[in-house]
């Protein structure tokens, strides 16, 4: 006798039993995306560690109080992801200017303009602390010698006896709050003695210059003694070519090398290496020619008949005469570093009526 057969499920029913099984799957499918998606969300660093070889542990005391509680337990520790800074060893400290009286040595090729920048003050200052160096006098700057650098622009003053803080910055034309109050005069502020002798520096302080420079030589009888002014004085008396009234650069370099016009420096120095020819910057007469004293070495003046004369010096070799007539761009001599000078180069200067002119303002 056989068993009757099943009755086949109806379609109705094997559909729905599809459509369960497909529920199923996709509950299924949607748990597993939100478990990933957790998971990723905590990332890496909140991730428990593995519990293999490279995971850390940490001693922790035991809970219980049981035998086994004795031993030491060790559980793992999830490692976090922290952000950390960089040390940064470097402090920067803002720069500040000394307060102390600096000493330079001169070497070859310095000018007192140039030295002046170096410190960041004004060639005034320079010659002001060297007096008894320079005597105002940029020219007779040598090679080998030291120089008192203040710290900032004003006069060094040694105190006398009577002094007082009004009566000096009267002097120098200052404020005495500022020769008081500047550090590096070490002043007690509430009783300022200061001894006869001491340097003290006086912010802001100036004074007139004692000027060394060759007066103007007329081309007319002078009667100017060579005792005076050096061996290339001329007598005077002459008659020659008169200036145009425009000028050329006496040298073929157009820059500076070293001073430049300033209260105490009356000439530009003009770049000219040794040997270098020197040209007339305007027509004229030669009123001077040969060594010259007050540091200015080979000399030439030229009288332009006009009221205008030029003067050139530190020439290795001169080469016109007193009383000879040049025309402009006529070469007169040869650039070089006689008497008071640090390197080879042309001291160049322009004059009206006895008067001394900025150069800049006349060459092209």
């Amino acid at each position: 006798m056989h068993d009757k057969a099943s009755p086949a499920p109806a379609p109705g029913e094997r559909v729905a039993s599809v459509i369960g099984w497909i529920a199923a799957l996709l509950l299924v499918c949607a748990a597993i995306y939100l478990g990933w998606q957790k998971l990723s969300a905590r990332g890496p660093a909140q991730a428990a560690a593995p519990l293999d070889s490279e995971a850390n542990f940490s001693l922790v005391e035991p809970l219980g109080g049981n035998d086994q509680a004795s031993l030491p337990l060790y559980q793992p520790v999830r490692l976090v992801n922290s952000v950390t800074r960089k040390v940064n060893l470097h402090t920067d400290v803002p720069e500040r200017r000394p307060t102390e009286v600096q000493t330079y040595t001169v070497v070859a090729g310095d000018s007192v303009f140039e030295i002046a920048g170096r410190f960041d003050i004004s060639p005034e200052t320079v010659l002001w602390a060297n007096y008894d160096l320079l005597n105002d006098n940029p020219d007779l700057l040598s090679i080998g010698m030291e120089l008192k650098i203040p710290p900032e622009d004003g006069v060094i003053y040694q105190w006398k006896e009577g002094d007082t803080l009004e009566s000096v910055a009267a002097q120098f034309k200052a404020d005495p709050e500022a020769i008081l109050n500047w550090t590096g005069n070490n002043l007690d502020l509430t009783n300022p003695v200061i001894e006869p002798g001491t340097e003290i520096l006086i912010p802001g302080g100036k004074r007139e210059f004692r000027q060394w420079v060759i007066p103007v030589i007329p081309r007319g009888k002078a009667g100017v003694s060579p005792n005076l002014y050096g061996p290339g004085t001329c007598q005077g008396g002459y008659e020659g070519a008169y200036g145009t009234g425009t000028f050329i650069w006496p040298a073929a370099n157009q820059s500076l090398s070293g001073n430049d016009f300033w209260d105490g420096h009356l000439a530009i120095d003009i770049a000219a290496g040794e040997g270098a020819p020197i040209y007339a910057s305007d027509s004229g007469v030669v009123v001077f020619a040969g060594g010259a004293y007050g540091g200015y070495g080979n000399m030439i003046m030229i009288d332009h008949g006009n009221g205008f004369q030029t003067l050139y010096a530190h020439l290795s070799s001169v080469r016109v005469s007193c009383g000879q007539s040049v025309g402009q761009g006529s070469i007169i001599g040869y650039s070089g570093s006689t008497g008071n000078s640090t390197g080879p180069h042309l001291h160049f200067e322009i004059r009206y009526l006895g008067g001394f002119i900025n150069p800049w303002s006349y060459l092209p």
